[in-house]
């Protein structure tokens, strides 16, 4: 009874035996086990245990497949308990897979080797991935090189993957096919790049069209196709001639071995247009062609497919100066122009559109002739003179010394405003210069020969003629030939008696003083000015009030010395 009542550890050891099954020691390991039946959609399985267990058959299908399993076959499953509540063995073949899955991958991580899976699910921001029982995490941005819309034609496809990262003890895998593509891709591109030569010619598919160019697939490696390599004419956009999935034949141009960058073109297949062109387009001929392009510079003229020339803005207009060219002309506009210079090496052709045109210059010298009468708006005033639009689009200038007879500067500019209609003379034309210039004061009535106006300036003195009398006052000429005027009733003396019109006659001469013009340019011709200018000289001369003369004497010796 001692003994029972304290009892040895060997006693516990035995009574422990006793009330643990032997079997205690297969939870949670792999054990293999034999197929004794297929029930429904559950395996029985036998692995050794007191009862068998049962496993849904799906466990023992890959993703999207069947389950290939047979009564009899021998399995591996993972044994979660040895007995449940109703008395069966609790078996996994999932987690049996999965255990074993994760002993290889871990191998074939630390070798950075390939795996296996199938994509099978989605995720948030990717997929599932099935590694032979492990599932891994696949992002979204690891499928393809290039953004994938629909990722179902790789599902349910087993493919090679490469493991990025793992925690086993997390139970989190992250895989890559694009690595697996970039690798295999690298391998071909650096296959293909050693087989290629430059100025070879060989097909390949537009796989990308960017504003610059079209990237060409050759058959595992890209080209660059440039926008200015697909034709000779002028191409504004890759899309005008080009579309994603096109089969093209192009040429290699150059091969960057190091960079593995390879430049292809199109147009070297063509014949090269500008060949002859010298002898196709010769100076001074003129032609039809396009705009094409218009710049601040000037606008580019397509002669043919491949050929342009430019148009600089200096030979666009022969009037239109410091203009934009997009106002003279616009993009498809068909335009006559005349070939100026050609330089087959550099390529380039200059092109006259005035030149097509004429000049309008030469046709307003042979319109207008020297001494003709022309009439036009004053367009602009200058510290020169007056600038006049006339026919044909061309200005002519007025310079000030040719406003108006004995008056010049600010005064000759100002009896004129812009926008007022004027008529003039021709004096001169120089098409060469593109100058044109014009006389107001010649078409004056009365005007004066050369020379005669010397003498109508401001305070000049000059014998004028009556040519008429009038209410107002007298139309009178200057010398036998010269200008006509017009006195003011107020001017015709210092006295009342002496300001009347009548007191005068048609032809009578006598000597007055020029006090101005009017706005039609005429002289204004006044006695009293005269009277009072002589009264001053004479007190200047021959005494003075102060002196104790009288004015009458004073203005008896002056008339004394003038009769003498």
């Amino acid at each position: 009874m001692a003994s029972m009542a304290n009892p040895s550890r060997d006693d516990f050891a035995a009574m422990l035996e006793e009330t643990l099954p032997a079997d205690q020691g297969f939870e949670g390991r792999v054990v293999k086990g034999t197929v004794t039946g297929i029930e429904n959609d559950l395996a029985v399985i036998d692995v050794g245990l007191k009862s068998e267990g049962r496993v849904p058959l799906r466990e023992f299908a890959s993703p999207g497949q069947k389950a290939d399993i047979s009564v009899g076959d021998e399995v591996e499953v993972y044994v979660d308990r040895v007995e449940n509540a109703n008395g069966e063995a609790m078996l996994s073949r999932d987690r049996a897979r999965r255990e074993a899955a994760w002993d290889k991958l871990e191998a074939e991580y630390d070798q950075s080797a390939r795996v296996e899976g199938t994509i099978f699910g989605r995720v948030k921001g990717g997929f599932t991935v099935d590694l032979g029982g492990a599932v891994a995490f696949l992002p979204g941005s690891q499928v393809d090189v290039r953004p994938v819309r629909d990722v179902t034609p790789l599902m349910d496809i087993p493919q090679p993957f490469q493991i990025l990262k793992m925690d086993r003890r997390r139970g989190n895998i992250v895989v890559s096919r694009r690595a697996i593509l970039e690798e295999t891709r690298a391998e071909q591109r650096s296959g293909l790049i050693q087989s290629l030569v430059e100025g070879q010619v060989i097909e390949g598919v537009v796989k990308n069209i960017t504003d610059y160019g079209a990237f060409v697939d050759l058959g595992g490696i890209d080209g660059l196709l440039h926008v200015t390599d697909m034709s000779y004419k002028r191409v504004n956009h890759p899309t005008e001639i080009l579309n994603i999935g096109d089969t093209v034949k192009v040429q290699v141009i150059r091969i960057n071995r190091e960079t593995q960058r390879i430049s292809l073109g199109m147009k070297q297949l063509e014949a090269d247009p500008w060949d002859g062109a010298m002898a196709k387009y010769p100076e001074g001929i003129k032609l039809n062609g396009t705009v094409t392009n218009i710049t601040e510079y000037g606008a580019f003229v397509e002669l043919e497919p491949g050929i342009e020339g430019l148009v600089h803005v200096s030979e666009m207009s022969w009037t239109k100066k410091n203009v934009h060219p997009g106002k003279i002309v616009s993009t498809s506009q068909e335009v006559e122009v005349v070939v100026l210079e050609v330089d087959s090496e550099k390529r380039r052709i200059s092109l006259g559109l005035k030149q097509a045109q004429g000049n309008p210059w030469d046709d307003f010298a042979e319109k207008y002739p020297v001494g003709a009468t022309v009439e036009g708006e004053v367009k602009n005033a200058t510290e020169f003179g007056l600038f006049v639009g006339l026919d044909g689009d061309v200005d002519g200038m007025v310079h000030m010394s040719d406003i108006a007879w004995g008056i010049s500067g600010e005064d000759a500019l100002h009896l004129h405003r812009k926008g007022e209609m004027v008529q003039a003379v021709v004096l001169d034309v120089d098409p060469e210069k593109e100058r044109i210039s014009l006389g107001i004061k010649q078409l004056e009535r009365g005007a004066p020969q050369a020379g005669a106006g010397d003498d109508l300036r401001r305070g000049a003195t000059t014998t004028v003629t009556v040519l008429e009398v009038r209410d107002g006052g007298l139309e009178v000429q200057a010398g036998e030939d010269g200008a006509t005027g017009f006195i003011k009733r107020s001017d015709l003396g210092r006295d009342r008696d002496e300001q009347r019109p009548d007191r005068f006659q048609v032809g009578q001469k006598f000597d007055a003083m020029v006090t101005g013009f009017d706005r039609s340019k005429k002289p204004n011709f006044s006695i009293k000015a005269l009277q009072l200018s002589e009264e001053k000289q004479a007190v200047e001369q021959y005494g003075s009030t102060d002196s104790g003369a009288s004015l009458g004497d004073i203005l008896g010796e002056a008339l004394k010395k003038k009769e003498d």
